[in-house]
């Protein structure tokens, strides 16, 4: 099959071997006798392949070993590792015998499987694995001009969650909790920390009127200090926690179904924290220093909860219309 040019004026190289066929399309710029060349190197990685399950084909990696070079390299430095790893890992039977240049093929297979089991945000864990190792593989020359990461799109998501606690379902769960688990749920609900980072409160982090919370254990990779409360003073005296963030998991799901709110997760407890703030009239950029939002854009998805706010705002300017209204009707009375 001869080499061939585009309208666009880009050569293409395609050979088909034993009903095998491989087709590339060249930078701009690439001259007629470097698409032969390529054609020629096409042609011989599919010979090599016959009775293989995979080619060799110049520029264009296997997934499998471009994948292995994200889990050695990149995954080992991200905040949790072991997590990447397993994220990566859960490709192997999509990606196996596949090429780069399949990406996008790969990747549409991987979302129609995974979304019948999983849901989106963990499929996306996944595909920006995959995204991620694609890129690196151009940055580093191993597919040329390509960057087939271009090629793999993620699912939207749809994770806001609408479920906030009142003061009195955060004790009727923490009524039904153990000792530990009672103490982690107050901490986050009086501070707006984390799960992970209610477990790793060490004693050196607590001072006299503040709580730090380390640059280490944030998602943002920012350390804040919390103000200590003199409710919250009696539940850090319990502190550090003898259990682990699974533990801590576990016991927490014991606790909701033995309050009868199954559907409560941790991480309400911190979305609780930010709208009873809201509705006790905290302003939206003190809420978002307490909660460690990089952007006030985070916290203004709580800005719905302020309705008592808003209804005594809108109530001073009704009031302020209405005796205007009424000076208005005297004046004209005592003209008449």
């Amino acid at each position: 099959m001869p080499i061939r040019k585009d309208p666009d004026g880009r050569w293409h190289a395609e050979v088909c071997v034993g009903r095998r066929r491989l087709h590339r399309r060249l930078p701009a710029g690439t001259s007629a006798s470097e698409a032969k060349k390529l054609e020629a190197e096409l042609r011989r990685a599919l010979e090599a392949a016959k009775g293989k399950r995979a080619a060799v084909v110049p520029g264009d990696p296997l997934l499998t070993e471009l994948m292995a070079d994200y889990t050695e390299r990149h995954a080992a430095t991200l905040r949790s590792p072991q997590t990447a790893k397993f994220h990566a890992y859960r490709l192997g039977p999509w990606i196996d015998g596949r090429h780069a240049s399949e990406a996008r093929q790969v990747a549409a297979e991987l979302r129609d499987d995974l979304l019948q089991a999983y849901a989106p945000a963990t499929v996306n864990r996944s595909l920006s694995a995959l995204k991620k190792a694609l890129h690196m593989a151009w940055e580093k020359g191993r597919t040329g001009e390509l960057d087939y990461s271009t090629h793999v799109r993620r699912i939207a998501e749809n994770n806001q969650r609408t479920l906030y606690l009142s003061m009195s379902q955060v004790k009727a769960i923490a009524d039904h909790a153990s000792e530990q688990v009672r103490t982690a749920i107050w901490v986050a609900l009086l501070t707006g920390c984390r799960r992970g980072e209610v477990c790793k409160i060490a004693a050196q982090d607590i001072g006299r009127r503040t709580v730090r919370i380390q640059a280490g254990n944030t998602k943002t990779l920012r350390y804040r200090e919390v103000p200590i409360v003199p409710a919250l003073r009696p539940w850090l005296d319990k502190l550090p926690l003898t259990i682990n963030f699974e533990g801590l998991k576990s016991g927490f799901r014991r606790a909701r179904e033995a309050a009868g709110m199954p559907q409560v997760h941790f991480h309400d407890l911190r979305h609780s924290c930010a709208t009873i703030l809201l509705q006790l009239g905290v302003e939206l950029c003190v809420v978002r220093e307490i909660l460690g939002h990089t952007s006030v854009k985070t916290t203004e998805r709580y800005a719905h909860v302020m309705v008592k706010p808003q209804r005594d705002a809108l109530a001073k300017l009704g009031d302020l219309a209405t005796r205007t209204l009424k000076r208005g009707a005297t004046s004209r009375r005592s003209r008449t």
